[in-house]
């Protein structure tokens, strides 16, 4: 039986891990990927407090290595199914069972899709989520960026200094990243196509090239190796919601400023609540779940 199973290896599940076995809970944190979640695909991170720039891959680890000191954690274990019981919860994953007296979800949100013609085709030919995963296969090439937030602007950056050569496409006319991010987009003149979408990927074995209508309905072809699209999140909720948990109309779980759920001894941190999809947002609320769940588990 543990005192906290903390579903999600992300900056929210384990900084939570961090203070929950710190203040003496018998942790585990199931993961059903790699911990670190789509933190693992920031490029750099320049806002978090203590570092100037560091990369995000080398931050996570940083945050992993402190969080096993303090609890137990399985990677590559999706978990399958939530039940309540009368002493807690029973949590079931591909490979085991494990009981729990309460739980933290910190399942994290996933990319958006296009839902265009070519987009699934030509997954990993060519169409890419992450351009610190597979950024480096298009050094001198041509690709595409799909979006107007801070997500696309890293992605096209991060694609600039690697030496590929990147060309935003935005369906409105401003951009809505930070202006830090704005700036350095100028500042290295990589191109954008305003009030345009991307309406169709075309290839053969792998992506060749993309059709963009503008607003007016006018559409024209672009060669291009490559396009990452970065269009927003949506959460991973289905955990929550087969489980009775509330969450908005965005499908975002919905908690109390103690990160406490609709249902009891449940709590919620990090992207999957909605709000600013920051890590330092997500760690504050992974800290925040895990001192309630002592609190609360200290009193029955």
């Amino acid at each position: 039986m543990y005192d906290i199973i903390i579903i999600g290896a992300g900056p929210a599940g384990l900084t939570a891990a961090i203070y929950a076995g710190r203040q003496g809970s018998k942790t585990l944190i199931l993961e059903k990927g790699i911990a670190g979640g789509k933190g693992l695909e920031v490029p750099l991170m320049e806002n978090y407090p203590g570092y100037e720039r560091i990369e995000g891959q080398e931050l996570i680890q940083k945050i992993k290595k402190q969080a096993t000191e303090h609890a137990q954690l399985k990677e590559l274990e999706e978990v399958t199914k939530i039940e309540k019981t009368r002493e807690g919860f029973e949590v079931g994953t591909k490979k085991d069972t494990y009981k729990t007296k309460t739980i933290i979800l910190a399942t994290g949100t996933r990319h958006k899709r296009l839902g265009i013609p070519g987009e699934e085709k030509f997954l990993g030919r060519g169409v890419s989520y992450c351009a610190t995963c597979d950024g480096p296969l298009y050094k001198d090439k041509k690709v595409l960026v799909v979006g107007g937030g801070n997500s696309a602007l890293q992605e096209a950056i991060f694609l600039h200094k690697i030496g590929s050569k990147p060309t935003i496409i935005h369906r409105r006319d401003q951009l809505r990243a930070q202006k830090y991010l704005q700036d350095q987009t100028k500042k290295l003149k990589i191109p954008i196509i305003w009030n345009s979408t991307l309406k169709e990927i075309k290839g053969n074995n792998a992506v060749q090239g993309a059709i963009i209508e503008n607003k007016k309905g006018q559409t024209i072809t672009i060669k291009t190796d490559g396009i990452f699209i970065a269009i927003g999140e949506e959460p991973l909720n289905k955990l929550a919601q087969d489980l009775g948990v509330k969450t908005d109309k965005a499908g975002y779980i919905i908690t109390d400023k103690q990160q406490r759920t609709n249902i009891e001894r449940v709590y919620a941190a990090g992207d999957i609540t909605g709000g600013l999809n920051q890590w330092v947002t997500a760690c504050a609320e992974g800290a925040i779940a895990a001192t309630t769940a002592y609190k609360d588990t200290s009193k029955i």
